[in-house]
């Protein structure tokens, strides 16, 4: 408000910056396609992708479509690589404790593999 920007919508999608399968992402990929976005304003670069910031930035500038990031925050590539290794370590730590609802159909897998193994 303070520079003048309305802000016609606004996405939340909660979620790594990681997964770009996300069902708010690819719809704003499409609108910006679309040429239906002037402008995104994100809040911070990571959060919206977590690698490849300069290609989406590049893909809107095709589409006419300007990013502007509130919080630029700039680190330096010491403390961008540490960022990045632990957004990754976070992404694969919560796939692993997803298995734990498969578990039991896991251990049951593997039984079944045994059985066949032992027979065979």
């Amino acid at each position: 408000n303070a520079k003048g920007v309305i802000v016609n919508q606004c996405i939340e999608e909660f979620g790594s910056g990681l997964n770009y399968n996300r069902k708010k992402w690819n719809r704003l990929l499409e609108e910006v396609m679309e040429n239906k976005i002037k402008t995104i304003v994100i809040s911070n670069k990571d959060r919206f992708v977590r690698f490849g910031y300069d290609w989406f930035e590049r893909f809107c500038e095709k589409f006419n479509t300007k990013i502007i990031v509130v919080n630029n925050e700039t680190f330096s590539p010491s403390e961008e690589l540490v960022q990045d290794i632990v957004s990754i370590l976070d992404v694969f730590t919560y796939r692993l404790y997803g298995l734990r609802k498969y578990k039991k159909q896991i251990r049951e897998d593997e039984d079944i593999a045994k059985e066949l193994q032992n027979g065979n």
